[in-house]
């Protein structure tokens, strides 16, 4: 989240866009909690706090509304979108599925030089992992799995799961924090890249589909305590 010194959310001029740091903060505010399920969305208090004109908070909103982190209320306007148990356990679905096709074919088709890039990009999650740098880990973790849809050849999977990624970040930001996550994450993710490198393809799609079946777990679990 790109924000100024003082923690608010107001934005960093010198960089990107208005538009483009604005949704950024705005993305990363719904995914920490900082606006809740339910939260209306005021465009005037949203231009004070990020510091925007409302012509931009309204093109926020809207491209926030196509990612389903945003619903508009016939007597409300815009609020933060709620997230079922149902919704949750169809994108893990989604993820298990793809996920764990994209490890199959890497497994059989990528180069040693592919196999080095993974093991790379875990190394630097599971470093964030153990720094507490929970916005380093979603976006490390997204990275990897982008290379590992690449280097499988699954370009088009990919687009599905972007389509998605908004509400996968929002789900793992839920499940990230949870104790003893980061050990658990790292023996997880060690299994997938021993069966990549191992070259053994059922073994890494197992392991693909049992981390996002974990987790899967967790999230349910954080959905039920916050019913």
């Amino acid at each position: 989240m790109v924000t100024s010194p003082a923690g608010s959310l107001r934005v960093d001029r010198s960089a990107k866009t208005l538009r483009e740091l604005a949704l950024e903060n705005m993305r990363v505010g719904i995914w920490n909690g900082h606006f809740k399920p339910g939260d209306r969305l005021v465009e005037r208090q949203l231009c004070e706090q990020l510091g925007v004109s409302r012509s931009i908070v309204r093109e926020v909103l809207r491209h926030l509304e196509t990612e389903g982190l945003v619903q508009t209320e016939s007597h409300q306007g815009p609020v933060v979108a709620s997230f079922t148990a149902d919704q949750a356990a169809q994108i893990y679905d989604i993820r298990a599925l793809l996920e764990g096709q994209a490890a199959h074919r890497c497994a059989l088709q990528a180069t040693p030089e592919a196999i080095v890039e993974l093991v790379a990009l875990n190394e630097q999650t599971q470093r964030a992992f153990r720094q507490g740098d929970f916005q380093a880990v979603r976006e490390r973790t997204t990275a990897f799995y982008e290379a590992l849809f690449r280097l499988a050849g699954m370009d088009m999977a990919w687009e599905v799961v972007q389509s998605l990624n908004a509400r996968i970040n929002r789900l793992r930001a839920m499940t990230i924090g949870s104790p003893g996550r980061q050990a658990e994450a790292a023996a997880e993710m060690a299994r997938i890249i021993d069966a990549l490198k191992k070259r053994d393809a059922s073994a890494a799609q197992q392991a693909s589909e049992d981390h996002v079946r974990r987790v899967a777990q967790i999230a349910a679990e954080c959905l039920r305590g916050a019913a």
